[in-house]
């Protein structure tokens, strides 16, 4: 048998199969492989990596526990739904389940405190947001067009919108001495940027709440955004998967509230990109949404869903379980009230150790603040500070150049995604890790003051035309050797 070398045998291979387009040549996936490796369990590896890179809302399970073992029927893999079973098994359309189409549409206003409504006709399945994500972007854009998204923002979006789809991102420029808000002159400037490169821009994407910020769009951002891309002609593309993650004032406004009485715009540019995967904790369901408000995607998008539709088993769970307005209302609640006092405790206890963050009101994470702690202002030691965290304080924290962030020193923390045991221990590795460089800056500055004092001292003991003497030679003065 003839064995072709590595070489050779990747030649064979697709450029897609060949290239390195996916970017996991990035700290955030990085830092995923450093708690793979070594993951924190409580009783077999009490040393191991802690997760909190991970967007997970895993504490509101017991809402959901709670309903599943009420109601055995829905999971259809059961005793009392093994008569549904056949049906539910053999059936398969690129609409989905109309019962299925009706609970998301629902489900979506109810999240939005039915200021607005949706179309069950519109609603489009996907394998997850990421797969949502790249059908928009195959349907709006051909391959070497471009997309402007405003920084920092979500490492996947990377893989998500360009991979496979050959589309450019163009980042937007948004800044922390305004807090990270999107301006009309920001877009601007990436718009004209990105023309004097030669990029045909196609769309703006935005991600309310954003992820990493944990920030909310206000009405006037928004309403900025829709008219920037209705004069340029180009389409807006609205992240809205943590919708129902919002726990605190203000309050989450979709791009559907804007534009339902907005008579200048354009509907057929906005599209709103939506999941279950963080609003309801269920991210191994891969129940992606495509919501768009024009025909001609959603004829698109709905043929390109073959290739990534989601189970008609999950599709009748979730149907079932979205169609229980008693437990949605209660699930919505009481998730928002345990995202409240988790992100509560959580700032509290930096701020003790004298770690801010960027205030925001949704989201499982917050934009931690950690500029004082580099060394210099600089990517490098960003990512130097980054290595000390997962290797030696073994938390899995993403830092802010994973994001494209233009200023070092802002790091991801997720909070939503473990215990409250496992939360208690991370807290403690941070105040140990903080202390501990407090203590190391109050030696050295000790020291400094020493020598200092030191100098005064042996100043004051001597006269000062013997310092300055001609006999005294220059380079044995005090001060020189106190600075040598």
């Amino acid at each position: 048998m003839v064995h072709l070398s590595t070489n050779t045998a990747s030649k064979l291979l697709s450029k897609l199969a060949q290239g390195n387009g996916h970017g996991e040549d990035s700290p955030y996936f990085d830092g995923w492989k450093a708690y793979d490796s070594d993951p924190f369990h409580p009783t077999m590896n009490p040393r191991g990596v802690i997760q909190m890179g991970l967007a997970e809302n895993q504490l509101s399970f017991e809402f959901v526990e709670k309903w599943i073992k009420n109601n055995p029927k829905a999971s259809i893999c059961s005793v009392e739904g093994v008569h549904e079973f056949k049906d539910i098994a053999n059936f398969q359309d690129y609409h989905g389940l109309p019962r299925f189409r009706n609970a998301v549409a629902n489900f979506m206003a109810k999240v939005r405190g039915n200021r607005v409504q949706f179309d069950p006709d519109r609603v489009v399945m996907s394998g997850g947001a990421t797969g949502a994500h790249e059908t928009v972007a195959f349907c709006l854009a051909n391959p070497g067009e471009a997309f402007l998204v405003p920084i920092p923002y979500y490492p996947g979006f990377d893989r998500d919108l360009t991979w496979r789809t050959g589309v450019k991102i163009v980042p937007v420029i948004c800044e922390s001495s305004t807090n990270f808000k999107l301006t009309r002159e920001a877009m601007e400037t990436a718009y004209v940027e990105a023309e004097k490169s030669g990029l045909k821009v196609k769309g703006l994407l935005i991600t309310n709440p954003s992820n990493p910020l944990g920030t909310v769009y206000d009405k006037k951002t928004l309403e900025t955004a829709v008219t920037f891309i209705n004069e340029k002609n180009i389409h807006l593309v609205c992240d809205e998967i943590y919708a129902a993650t919002v726990f605190a004032e203000p309050g989450f406004i979709s791009i559907s509230e804007v534009i339902e009485n907005d008579t200048e715009c354009d509907k057929n540019l906005i599209h709103v990109v939506y999941s279950l995967s963080k609003d309801m904790g269920f991210p191994g369901f891969r129940v992606g949404i495509i919501y768009s408000y024009n025909d001609a995607v959603v004829a698109c998008a709905r043929k390109m869903s073959s290739f990534g539709l989601v189970s008609s088993q999950t599709q009748y769970l979730i149907a079932s379980m979205l169609s229980d307005d008693a437990f949605v209302d209660r699930f919505l609640v009481g998730s928002a009230e345990k995202l409240a006092t988790r992100h509560r405790n959580f700032t509290k206890e930096l701020a003790q150790v004298g770690i801010g963050y960027l205030k925001g009101s949704g989201g499982l994470f917050l934009w931690m603040d950690l500029r004082h702690l580099l060394k210099e202002k600089t990517l490098e030691a960003e990512m130097t500070l980054w290595r000390v965290i997962i290797n030696d304080v073994k938390l899995n924290v993403s830092p802010g150049s994973s994001f494209h962030c233009s200023e070092p020193g802002w790091f991801r923390v997720c909070f939503a995604n473990m215990d409250d045991n496992t939360m208690d221990i991370s807290i403690t590795r941070i105040r140990n890790f903080v202390l501990q460089n407090k203590e190391v800056a109050k030696v050295k500055k000790q020291k400094f003051c020493w020598r200092q004092s030191s100098l005064e001292l042996r100043l004051s003991s001597r006269r000062l035309e013997d310092i300055m003497s001609p006999h005294s030679p220059l380079p044995q003065s005090p001060m020189l050797r106190a600075t040598t």
